[in-house]
């Protein structure tokens, strides 16, 4: 049996919740209600939760206000779920730091983001990330590609380097291609646990060696999604493939323009008072919304 042949660990579960973060009328970060959301999204099937990822609107919150976040959804949901903290920087220093606070503060895991904006060679991205693992050694971490935010992406050659780093153990995959999660196998075998970034390619990520995903759509259908993950390891293909069909609209309409816009509507949409996004993002406008709630009524009646 080639090494290629091994499934990959599950650091984290396979279904985690890249979840929003809740405004009041004031703009201000809703720690109660993430509370709530955080305990009904575990309900729902989420195995773990991503507190302050782009999902969050990370680049809007200040430190203080992701530990506050990142505290509240730790007791809301206890010991038994996992919560990883983004701690992503464009500066190496203060992903250092966020990532000992994380650490300190009881973190499962850190959710670290390829730096944005600066865009480093692939030198400069291993000499972030290994300066990041060695803060706090003992800390899982998902290393997160999303060129599309980011500008630059990390290669699987150096991923593959970064593994002499023991506590890299995952990564999340958002270049938005298959193709990211066969490479990152051939270069770092089994041991990397590869989760899908992208709810629409989960069930064609979960086929060439993913082992769950990082979602949005969880926050709406999180027992389907966990009812596809689940039908798919158990060689129901067939099964698996009406779930990923059925969904198909609300992965589109959650995209449709950019993310977490869509989904925070959604969730008002769904009873779930969360506030519009923080400036520069702005509410999803009339005619989208509208769409959105088309599609939230039809997948209600599938």
């Amino acid at each position: 049996m080639s090494s290629l042949s091994v499934l990959s660990p599950i650091p984290f579960g396979r279904l985690l919740t890249a979840m929003v973060t809740p405004f009041d009328a004031e703009g201000r970060v809703d720690l109660a209600l993430a509370g709530r959301l955080a305990r009904y999204l575990v309900e729902q099937g989420s195995d773990g939760l991503v507190v302050c990822g782009t999902t969050g609107e990370s680049p809007t919150l200040s430190w203080d206000e992701q530990h506050q976040l990142f505290e509240a959804v730790r007791q809301a949901v206890g010991p038994g779920v996992k919560v990883l903290a983004g701690t992503g920087s464009n500066s190496t220093a203060e992903a250092v730091e966020a990532t000992r606070e994380a650490a300190s503060a009881g973190a499962d895991g850190a959710l670290v983001v390829v730096p944005y904006y600066n865009k480093p060679p692939q030198e400069g991205l291993e000499t972030h990330f290994r300066a990041v693992a060695n803060a706090a050694p003992s800390l899982p971490l998902m290393l997160y590609n999303i060129p599309g935010r980011t500008g630059c992406s990390i290669s699987p050659k150096t991923v593959a380097r970064l593994m002499e780093c023991t506590n890299v153990v995952s990564f999340k995959a958002a270049s938005g291609t298959t193709d990211e999660v066969t490479q990152l196998r051939l270069q770092c075998g089994p041991n990397l646990a590869v989760y899908s970034g992208d709810d629409g390619l989960l069930l064609p990520m979960l086929s060439v060696g993913a082992v769950g995903v990082v979602s949005v759509a969880s926050h709406l259908v999180g027992r389907r999604l966990k009812a596809m993950i689940e039908a798919y390891l158990k060689g129901q293909i067939a099964d698996a493939l009406v779930l990923h069909e059925q969904l198909q609209p609300l992965f589109k309409a959650l995209f449709a323009t950019t993310n977490p816009i869509p989904v925070k509507a959604a969730l008002e949409l769904s009873g779930w008072p969360v506030g519009p996004p923080r400036s520069p993002l702005l509410p999803l406008s009339n005619e989208m919304r509208f769409e959105l709630s088309q599609t939230l009524n039809a997948l209600c009646h599938t």
